[in-house]
């Protein structure tokens, strides 16, 4: 039997290297699945369109495809675009989004030590930013998780205009006097106009973007499984 297509699917970003790296992680998926048709998609910036892409898949009996969100919260992405996207085609499934997810907290740890954090230093969460509830729920849950493994506060702030903003973040360590160091913790996938951002919030240290790293491509096996039900 055929196993599922991997569509997985990321948002997009004008940064060309930003665009490599998503490109890397989906060819190290395909190295982690030999058996498998891993392909791209988008729900915004450039192409390949995700409608588009599903609209290249003939359908079939059982589940023919999987969407794995390379999104780091189900915020309107997930919910609106591709749903929408999968709900004319009963035999394509989306998969979760890629966090909130203990694989993740250790892959921040990781990064944060690569960085120079101390263990008792202030970690501003960064992720892109939403309006939407869900993701804000997401972000809040991934930054409660971190805080449970690290020794120090841990605060969010956003790398878009949403509020709080990284550099507001940061500001408030400041003032509440968390002075041993205060580091921001990437939560992007890749470089880009976020990651630049954050290079000018006014911290001590930033963490490079998540990828590359085999643990984001575990997670990536773990929700395209989970949505396969193997």
């Amino acid at each position: 039997m055929t196993s599922p297509i991997l569509i997985g699917c990321a948002h997009g970003t004008r940064s060309e290297e930003g665009r490599a790296v998503v490109r890397g992680l989906l060819d190290e998926v395909r190295e982690a699945l030999p058996d498998v048709d891993v392909r791209e998609a988008y729900v915004d910036v450039h192409g390949p369109e995700l409608e588009k892409v599903i609209a290249e898949i003939p359908e079939g009996e059982g589940v023919t495809a999987v969407v794995v969100p390379l999104l780091l919260a189900s915020g309107y992405h997930v919910h609106h675009d591709i749903a929408n996207a999968v709900a004319p085609r009963p035999d394509i499934v989306s998969a979760r989004a890629l966090g909130p997810d203990a694989k993740l907290v250790k892959l921040l740890r990781q990064r944060l030590a690569e960085a120079g954090a101390a263990p008792e230093s202030t970690v501003v969460l960064a992720p892109a930013g939403s309006s939407d509830e869900r993701a804000q729920a997401d972000t809040s849950k991934a930054a409660e998780m971190l805080r449970t493994a690290w020794g120090g506060p841990v605060r969010v702030g956003f790398a878009s205009d949403i509020h709080p903003t990284v550099t507001d973040a940061v500001t408030k360590a400041r003032e509440f006097g968390e002075e041993d160091g205060v580091t921001i913790a990437s939560y992007l996938l890749a470089p880009g106009v976020f990651q630049e951002r954050l290079s000018g919030a006014g911290a001590d240290r930033v963490t490079a973007p998540l990828a590359p790293h085999p643990l984001l491509v575990s997670i990536v096996l773990d929700r395209y499984r989970e949505a396969c039900g193997v």
